[in-house]
């Protein structure tokens, strides 16, 4: 099965674009697990697996940050790994690790998320050149999510700035993205920010197939019905993230995993307009 053919399987069966962000946050972590658990790995593994058993009808994909697991120190690639374990086989799983790097550096990289974590996809940084996307090019089981227009206010600082012959250089890589993807096994995606959704359009014209990774949609304040717009059409499949709004949603809760579940069932609904067209 494809990335691509996988993806398209778990949305249907879901019904749901959504992606679920899981960043376990040491000073967010509800008290009950806490008080159940002393040390920091294992809050975090029984947090994950939790908030993972109670969204898993309600997600098509969920994506570790890599930043809160590293965070850990010694130990959090391996509760990484046993979170990675306990997501369903038939969800998309991205590990959200933004590398950007080249040569033998790139293919251990690949070694470790597409090998050894088994990850469906990673997202990549190409500041350093396309040479970022070489070594993990050749598998067509997994994909490539490319931070493209993100949404956070610092886009404007290069993204959003005219690049050679194009208005921005979002627009560029998204065309050299598409031109790309004729010759990588691995399917070519973008990271587009919910929050850029008026300015999304633009740039989604340049790479129509491109499957997409938005972030931006609950804590950060997308527009559905913004994003909508700018999707209307895409041809490539989105996941919208959500993860803080979703996964701290019970706070100190006794029966937090509950309120965690509610939110998401609340956020696969907002998104089925966007759904639809892709089920």
């Amino acid at each position: 099965m494809t990335f691509t053919e996988k993806l398209r399987a778990s949305i249907k069966e879901t019904g749901s674009t959504l992606c679920v962000g899981l960043d376990p946050n040491l000073d967010l972590l509800p008290q009950p697990v806490k008080r159940q658990y002393e040390s920091t790995e294992e809050r975090v593994t029984y947090f994950c697996k939790l908030v993972i058993d109670y969204t898993a009808e309600h997600a098509a994909a969920f994506k570790p940050n890599l930043a809160f697991f590293e965070a850990l120190g010694a130990n959090g690639l391996a509760v990484l790994e046993e979170v990675i374990n306990h997501i369903p086989e038939n969800k998309i799983v991205i590990a959200d690790a933004k590398r950007g790097d080249i040569s033998s550096t790139a293919d251990h990289y690949k070694k470790a998320y597409f090998d050894e974590f088994n990850a469906d996809a990673i997202t990549i940084n190409p500041l350093m050149g396309f040479e970022t996307l070489e070594a993990f090019s050749k598998d067509e089981t997994k994909g490539m999510y490319v931070l493209t227009l993100t949404s956070n206010s610092g886009a404007s600082d290069f993204l959003k700035q005219p690049f050679k012959n194009f208005d921005s250089m979002s627009e560029y890589i998204a065309d050299q993205l598409a031109k790309k993807s004729r010759f990588s096994d691995t399917h070519l995606g973008m990271v587009i920010g919910a929050t850029q959704a008026e300015e999304a359009s633009s740039v989604l014209k340049y790479h129509p197939e491109g499957a997409l990774l938005i972030p931006g949609i609950g804590a950060q304040g997308g527009s559905v019905s913004e994003l909508e717009k700018a999707l209307k059409s895409h041809e490539g499949i989105p996941l919208i993230n959500s993860s803080r709004g979703i996964i701290y949603a019970g706070k100190d809760e006794g029966d937090w995993p509950t309120y965690v579940a509610e939110q998401a069932k609340s956020m696969k609904q907002k998104l089925s307009s966007i759904t639809k067209k892709y089920v």
